[in-house]
């Protein structure tokens, strides 16, 4: 079973985006409401997450900030990051690919589909 950690500040896309990962495919899952609070629960998770949704747009700690610190954690280096983003400039685009994270899902998602786009993104094959 995949442990999927969904970072978000907006209570109802997090709970949208779980129950959905939950329903459709069995998905183990954490949220956290701010990047401070998601940097604490993936460093804490064990076994640390299969793959991370993060959110780009929060206050405090923004999504890339977020997952620049988190790549100082050398066991969550290796930790898929998706970027969710209302955002769909290529500007921007550009920029969340220059981060290095693993792939940029846009909002708002489709809960029915959302498994499946994070498995084609990530090459999961279950």
């Amino acid at each position: 079973m995949r442990r999927i950690l969904i970072i978000d500040d907006e209570e109802d896309i997090r709970e949208v985006a779980a129950l959905s990962l939950e329903a459709t495919v069995g998905w183990e899952i954490v949220t956290a409401s701010s990047g401070a609070d998601g940097i604490r629960a993936a460093a804490s998770s064990r076994p640390v997450p299969d793959a991370i949704l993060l959110d780009v747009m929060m206050p405090g700690m923004d999504g890339p900030t977020t997952f620049l610190r988190m790549r100082e954690n050398p066991d969550l280096v290796d930790v898929p990051v998706l970027l969710l983003t209302a955002k769909v400039q290529g500007v921007d685009q550009r920029r969340f690919a220059g981060l290095g994270v693993s792939a940029v899902l846009f909002k708002p998602f489709n809960p029915l589909t959302l498994a499946a786009q994070i498995s084609e993104k990530l090459g999961w094959q279950d």
